[in-house]
């Protein structure tokens, strides 16, 4: 196989269509259940932060035996399972909301329960792509699923926020479901037989993680990406806990611009994505993991400026650089995390990596929500722009400033433990 030829990879592309699928449902739902709850059953900030929480409280509670737990399944097979679990628990909000019983409490049960199946899905999902296309093309299948994800962050929110207007939040939420659905079912046809996981080692389940939590953390520039995503994941949560709000109340935009403001960052993250290789190939793979976010990320400052006039402009130009710097990030230091990992370890490692930066998400959501009834929507922005743009520092402080290249080979597993 050579560079560039992923899409030759028959089940490559079926795990890309999948996965396509998957993230148009994913961004959907970003917009629609938000939308859903801020407009449709009035929740307050705080109660958008326990939402944000919600989403993203798996990772604090089983984020870690997951890992574990994953390392020792077959990966598709617990990507499926996770598939046909969301789309399950999302096709209850419409029916829900036909019977005329949809409440906050449904709507935050359901968003914990999708949250618990992503946690699987995500850490399976990293593991499954190195054995699939092999380590030597890790940069550029990232690439390409990374630049579905930045489409559909696009496409998505736009047009959650035309059907919110057109059949409601709740009928909205059915896409998310659907999308989930059609994922499964693409997952379902992939034909490369996975290695039987190694179901050796430790028995008990404390040594296996703090197998995978010692591999992250004894590596210097592992650690420093850590820092960096997990702060700008907190900081993160705290905006997306008050920034349907602020939109909403304090900018007065409809849910139809809505959308379409959410999916302009998307436009940078595409991009981010398709440029993402090109930049790492000119600059180095370490350079792209601290120098680009360093530019790009201030960005993000322009958004709380946003007002019904000239400054929407202004805000969605600096939500596309943020984007843009966030993106090429993310590529660079999830390529360099998978490259480095023995197969052994990969789930583990995910988990470990997950536990972290997305575990920050949920205590994000609850500060959104405290700083947008003490603050009010505006002020929160700011905060949470601010945190999200100061975290780039880990990396930048970090080995990694003096470094081009990374290395690009698994290390042995007893070097890690």
């Amino acid at each position: 196989m050579h560079r560039g030829s992923l899409f030759r990879h028959a089940d490559f592309r079926r795990l890309f269509a999948g996965d396509t699928a998957s993230q148009f449902g994913v961004f959907v739902g970003n917009t629609a259940i938000p939308l859903l709850a801020a407009v449709t059953l009035a929740a307050t900030p705080f109660e958008m932060g326990l939402l944000t929480a919600a989403e993203t409280l798996a990772f604090l509670l089983i984020g870690l035996p997951a890992g574990v737990w994953v390392d020792r399944m077959r990966r598709r097979q617990v990507m499926l399972t996770a598939d046909f679990t969301r789309a399950a628990l999302l096709l209850s909000v419409p029916i829900a909301w036909w019977a005329g019983v949809l409440s906050l409490a449904q709507l935050l049960v359901v968003v914990l329960f999708v949250g618990i199946a992503t946690v699987f899905f995500d850490i399976a999902y990293q593991s499954y792509l190195p054995s699939l296309v092999g380590r030597e093309h890790l940069l550029e299948g990232n690439a390409k699923l990374q630049a579905v994800q930045s489409t559909a962050q696009i496409a998505g929110p736009s047009a959650a926020g035309v059907l919110v207007q057109v059949v409601t939040a709740a009928n909205t939420v059915l896409v998310t479901g659907l999308g989930f659905l059609t994922s499964a079912l693409c997952l379902l046809r992939i034909r490369a037989q996975e290695p039987a996981p190694d179901r050796g080692g430790h028995a008990r389940l404390l040594p296996q993680i703090t197998e995978g939590l010692r591999f992250v953390f004894s590596d210097k520039p592992l650690r420093a990406i850590v820092g960096t995503t997990g702060t700008a994941n907190f900081f993160g949560g705290a905006f997306t806990a008050v920034y349907v709000l602020f939109l909403t109340r304090t900018v007065g935009l409809p849910p139809a611009a809505v959308g379409v403001l959410m999916a302009v960052g998307g436009a940078g993250g595409i991009l981010g994505a398709v440029c993402s290789g090109a930049i790492t190939r000119r600059v180095g793979q370490s350079r792209a993991i601290w120098l680009v976010p360093l530019v790009a990320m201030p960005g993000h400052l322009l958004i709380p400026l946003a007002a019904p006039d000239w400054r929407l402009g202004l805000a969605g130009f600096g939500a596309v650089l943020g984007w843009f710097g966030m993106i090429v990030y993310n590529v660079a230091a999830v390529s360099y995390r998978q490259a480095i990992c023995p197969d052994r370890l990969l789930g583990r490692m995910n988990a470990s990596v997950r536990f972290v930066v997305w575990g920050t998400i949920p205590l994000g959501g609850l500060l959104g929500g405290a700083l947008g009834e003490g603050l009010g929507l505006r002020g929160a922005m700011w905060v949470a722009v601010a945190g999200e743009v100061a975290a780039v520092l880990w990396v930048v402080c970090s080995p990694l400033r003096h470094m081009r290249d990374l290395p690009t080979e698994a290390k042995s597993g007893s070097a890690a433990a």
